[in-house]
């Protein structure tokens, strides 16, 4: 496997403030996990290796669109899993919806309202304007928006690498599983192995 840098981007999947600060909408639901809460610090130094070799890194970050009256909207799948979710949170230029300060700022920003981060966003535009053919897909959940990211991304011929150790789910057992079933359609590797291709 080789990586042209500057054909290439870090995309975060969803390293944000209400999914990762005990502050945050997730944490004050009580819905915390110590392997998430890692995965920033894991991934700077890949971001910062990539960006010295003449890459990118975008943040693809899940938003709730508030109506005019505050109150988000959310689809019924989404409201039945976490029923906490209210007024403010994930919203557009909110604290909590920010990237979180240890990967802050990324190069460009995409918001996303689904699981994949090409579904009904500008992802597709900066990649083609940016001359990008790459992905380095790292964040949260692994079966949920980084999954659908790397399936997606294989369906556009957009070359993706998935990082078993910068992607991370609530449930260890169901990221190991994850990573088994995409085998078949994306690379993997640490963000050590992929900051050592770009050294």
């Amino acid at each position: 496997m080789t990586l042209v840098p500057e054909r290439t981007a870090l995309l975060t999947i969803d390293l944000q403030n209400d999914f990762l600060h005990p502050d945050g909408a997730y944490g004050r639901a009580g819905q915390g996990s110590d392997v998430i809460a890692a995965l920033p610090a894991r991934l700077a130094p890949l971001r910062d290796a990539l960006r010295a070799a003449g890459g990118i890194h975008i943040s693809a970050q899940f938003t709730l669109v508030p109506r005019p009256d505050g109150t988000p909207l959310i689809s019924p799948h989404l409201a039945r899993l976490r029923p906490f979710l209210g007024p403010g949170d994930f919203a557009p230029g909110s604290w909590g919806h920010a990237l979180v300060d240890a990967l802050a700022p990324a190069d460009y920003t995409v918001e996303k309202v689904a699981y994949s981060a090409l579904y009904q966003t500008r992802l597709e535009y900066l990649l083609r304007a940016l001359r990008i053919d790459t992905l380095i897909v790292g964040g949260i959940v692994t079966n949920g928006g980084v999954a659908s990211t790397v399936r997606d991304a294989h369906l556009r011929d957009v070359h993706t690498v998935l990082l078993t150790d910068g992607a991370g789910a609530f449930d260890p057992a169901v990221h190991d599983a994850t990573l088994t079933s995409l085998r078949s359609v994306t690379p993997q590797a640490t963000c050590a192995e992929v900051a050592a291709m770009l050294t």
